[in-house]
């Protein structure tokens, strides 16, 4: 979905870091953007990638905080689950380890489970390790390659 001053997607992800640098967010690394196919009904194909960030935040504030920017790049949270949206950010992992509440769980419940959330991660962060399985990024995202459980 192209976003109306900035464009197609591959061009969003840079410029969602630069308003989260502009809110005080440290972007210390991010991956390369990969296309990706979308999970659910549709059809377009997505830009992905992976960063690590600091902030003084604390999960629920980082997360609104993403939310907020998401919105300013026409996010509408209404509606389908699975349809297009102009950027979906979200807490994969945190330097704290796992946090659980009503609105926020981490790591992500789903990022075990697709590719296109393991592949950059384990670019910048081969050895950040999931703090539920006790496995790296690397060994994830080679078992998601290889078809294994993980």
């Amino acid at each position: 979905m192209r976003v109306p001053g900035i464009g197609a997607p591959r061009a969003v992800l840079p410029k969602a870091l630069e308003r989260l640098a502009d809110r005080g967010v440290e972007v210390e690394i991010a991956s390369r953007i990969r296309a990706s196919h979308p999970v659910g009904p549709s059809l377009r194909t997505y830009a992905n990638g992976a960063a690590i960030m600091s902030a003084r935040l604390d999960p629920p504030a980082m997360l609104a905080l993403l939310q907020s920017v998401e919105s300013e790049f026409g996010r509408d949270r209404r509606g389908a689950r699975w349809r297009a949206r102009s950027l979906d950010l979200d807490i994969v992992l945190w330097s704290g380890g796992a946090w659980f509440s009503p609105d926020l769980v981490i790591p992500h419940l789903l990022f075990r489970e697709r590719d296109f959330v393991l592949r950059p991660a384990a670019e910048i962060a081969p050895d950040w390790r999931d703090p539920v399985t006790g496995l790296t990024l690397r060994q994830l995202a080679a078992r998601a390659v290889a078809g294994l459980p993980r």
